[in-house]
């Protein structure tokens, strides 16, 4: 019996593999550097900040080491997760960041743990890393055409034919961060090749912002959204990416429509302007509680809608004081399981999809690895609520 059909839920991690040193961030940021060095150098802002955030049963752990990757795949399996979705650097003509764990893991055929991979297509830049308003470009994402994406296809597929990739109606799940900017010649050229390769197809999962703060529009140039405060406006979004772009599905992130509802929408506007404008650094509180009450839209619960869940979020160690959850802790991550889990009940086995946000995203505040305050409490709630 698959994992997934004997839990309420097929909960897929994102999964980041930036804890190993390559030399990009050595010329950056000093050798070794990996995303521990800003985890470890956090320091709380105000009086009971959570910062900073030390991890517990693995350590700061190098994902080069293979036990590692065991010991992880088995806490997701313990906690009812089906598997990860590696992160996937792929910036054009075969320029890649960070592959070396996910190609160990495919080339060795372990931890023998269900996986996929999401396609981050985006720059890297200094500004993702830095507090200092700088923003240099470290490896600048491009789309070469139809040779460039043979080539990627061809790397990628040897992954897509192996027996742990997580599927969809039989097809390969591939996830793309940022769908808005993917060339519309992709998905039906990587159709095509599956085709020849004799694959069923490729579930294409597009990755947004349930609200994005500006417009979008269609194939026409015709605006199809309002723009900044478009929080009624979800099902255009997930439309435009479904049916517009080729997307099979959707896996929304809810974080900016809830704060715009949590707070006051003309202080959100303004101190967005501020912080953007002048660079100044807004310390902007959010309570988990609250923010998650606001997180999922209706539209979630449509069949080809794959709920995320954001079990805390503090990126103070990476920005500075931007964006800090507080008061997040396993039992009302475990309220959040529960709305979402409320979304997918009524949907096909298959579909009963939600993508955990994040697996181990430590430098966002984002992740269920244990720590010194919560230990295995955030893994501990998702398996009960997935298995009662």
């Amino acid at each position: 019996m698959n994992l997934h059909q004997k839990n309420k839920a097929r909960v897929i991690a994102f999964y980041l593999p930036q804890f190993h040193p390559i030399p990009e961030n050595d010329k950056w940021w000093g050798k070794g550097f990996t995303e521990w060095t800003n985890v470890a150098k956090a320091k709380p802002l105000f009086k009971g900040h959570y910062q900073p955030r030390v991890p517990a049963d693995l350590g700061f752990y190098d994902l080069r080491v293979p036990e590692v990757r065991e010991q992880q795949a088995q806490m997701a399996r313990e906690a009812g997760i089906e598997g990860f979705c590696y992160w996937h650097y792929w910036f054009g003509r075969g320029k890649m960041l960070l592959e070396k764990p996910f190609q160990e893991v495919l080339k060795n055929g372990k931890p023998d743990f269900p996986f996929c991979l999401g396609w981050a297509n985006h720059s890297w830049k200094t500004g993702t890393w830095t507090r200092d308003g700088s923003n240099q470009m470290i490896a600048e994402q491009t789309y070469g055409g139809e040779e460039d994406y043979r080539i990627h296809f061809e790397y990628v597929l040897p992954a897509f034919q192996d027996q742990r990739y997580i599927t969809v109606d039989g097809k390969p799940i591939f996830v793309i961060f940022d769908p808005y900017s993917l060339p519309k010649d992709f998905i039906p050229y990587w159709r095509k090749k599956a085709e020849e390769k004799g694959l069923p197809g490729i579930h294409f999962v597009g990755y947004t912002f349930n609200a994005l703060g500006r417009p979008i529009h269609n194939a026409n140039g015709e605006q199809i959204t309002a723009g900044y405060f478009d929080t009624n406006e979800v099902s255009k979004y997930y439309a435009y990416i479904t049916d517009d772009l080729g997307f099979d599905a959707v896996v929304p992130i809810g974080t900016y429509r809830a704060e715009i509802l949590a707070k006051n929408k003309y202080w959100f506007a303004l101190q967005r302007k501020l912080s953007t404008k002048f660079s100044i650094n807004i310390r902007n509180l959010y309570d988990y509680q609250k923010v998650m009450r606001h997180y999922y839209a209706p539209e979630d619960a449509a069949e080809n809608v794959y709920p995320s869940l954001l079990p805390q979020w503090d990126r103070t160690a990476r920005s500075g004081m931007n964006g800090i959850y507080i008061n997040s802790t396993p039992e009302k991550f475990g309220e959040t399981i529960e709305i979402a889990l409320g979304l997918v009940k009524h949907k096909e086995e298959e579909h009963k999809i939600l993508f955990l946000k994040s697996w181990n995203e430590w430098a966002e505040g984002n992740y269920v690895e244990p720590d010194l305050k919560f230990g295995t409490g955030f893994l501990d709630v998702l398996r009960e609520k997935l298995t009662k």
